[in-house]
């Protein structure tokens, strides 16, 4: 099968494209490279040192003997995205190429515009191109579990079964977006909806949760293949926070009670999750979600699981509560449903097999390239 990976050379993109390319799967990429352009605005750095996108496919060329198309370009840009199209003649579309940072969503109204453009335009460019000229094609796109929100009912996949006044129908799970970002996502469940209930298309929505991990079989062969790890307060994760803190024996720095909970997965299942959707494509004129994440946890579970963790190899872990500089609900209900992708064959990595090989030795290997200074955050909702 050719796939074309949107957002390559991004944190999912780059492990995804590695991965399916070792299947077999004819892999090309698209990547405006713009992931890198926002670390040179905000000042920071990935921890993991990151080679070229160029480098990185020769290098992956020069090791496994398997060759992935590149297409530098930017998909808001429809002339572009239908002539990348066109030359690699995709039979699947998985598309990460959007702005995928909440911070980053709320710094000020440029940069919830530059998201909203970026991530809605984009995938509707997409939607345009499979249906001039590849109908047939299978459009995988990660969406987010923050679309759900918090509610205070169980988070099914995608659609929620309602009665009201005596009728009974199937209806899209309502949304309750946190950011600009989420906003930004959950239109583009809307537009993905819509073309495929009018155009047929085909299209898979992957609600995924919060990703760790460096490691896939795929980035771990060589340094110079060697994927992202963000920490900073825009682009890193809770959970990459808090180890970087471990390595320089900072404090845990836990946003208001710790209680916000949310959804999981480690970067390996995130790769196999995408091989489940493809094999197993959506039917004509189907819009499916699946929930993509296999645990769950509170920020202040994520900090003890550091704690504990950092303790096995002699740190000190200390654990401070700080304000939240998000507007968000700290304690909640929150019970999502994941069996889909569990049923298609998904076999799980845990967090606590997870934390030492794939975070905190990465942390403390690379503990020289940490910027002290990026660390708490800048960005406030309010």
């Amino acid at each position: 099968m050719k796939v074309l990976v949107i957002g390559g050379d991004g944190y999912c993109g780059w492990a995804t494209a590695l991965y399916l390319s070792k299947l077999g799967y004819e892999v090309g990429i698209v990547d405006n490279l713009i992931r890198r352009h926002w670390d040179q605005e905000l000042g920071v750095d990935t921890l993991t040192p990151i080679a070229s996108i160029q480098k990185r496919i020769a290098h992956w060329h020069a090791l496994s003997g398997k060759n992935i198309d590149l297409f530098i370009g930017d998909i808001t840009n429809y002339d572009f995205l239908s002539k990348a199209f066109r030359k690699f003649e995709p039979q699947a579309v998985v598309h990460f190429g959007e702005q995928r940072s909440a911070p980053y969503s709320m710094i000020d109204r440029e940069h919830a515009v530059l998201t909203q453009v970026n991530n809605v335009v984009g995938t509707l460019n997409i939607l345009y191109a499979i249906k001039a000229d590849f109908p047939d094609c299978h459009l995988v796109k990660l969406g987010t579990m923050g679309e759900y929100g918090t509610p205070n009912i169980d988070i099914e996949e995608g659609y929620i079964t309602i009665e009201h006044n005596g009728r009974k129908d199937t209806l899209p799970y309502p949304k309750q977006p946190g950011s600009f970002y989420h906003v930004s996502k959950c239109q583009d469940s809307l537009n993905i909806h819509f073309a495929c209930r009018v155009w047929g298309l085909r299209a898979t929505d992957l609600n995924q949760g919060v990703v760790y991990g460096v490691l896939t079989e795929e980035t771990g062969i060589d340094e110079v293949l060697i994927n992202r790890l963000d920490y900073d307060g825009v682009f890193g994760t809770a959970l990459n926070r808090f180890c970087i803190q471990a390595a320089i024996n900072h404090p845990l720095t836990v946003y208001g009670s710790g209680g916000q909970t949310r959804a999981f997965l480690d970067i390996r299942d995130t790769v196999r999750c995408v091989e489940l959707a493809l094999a197993t494509p959506a039917k004509a004129g189907e819009f499916r979600v699946f929930n993509q994440f296999t645990e769950l946890f509170s920020v202040g579970d994520l900090a003890l699981m550091v704690q504990k963790a950092g303790a096995t190899i002699g740190m000190d872990v200390k654990i401070n509560n700080i304000d939240n500089p998000r507007v968000e609900k700290e304690e909640h209900y929150f019970n999502a449903k994941n069996t889909n992708l569990l049923d298609l064959g998904l076999k799980p990595h845990y967090l606590s097999d997870a934390l030492l090989d794939s975070l905190l030795n990465f942390a403390v290997k690379y503990s020289d390239r940490i910027d002290r200074e990026q660390i708490l955050p800048k960005v406030s909702w309010r």
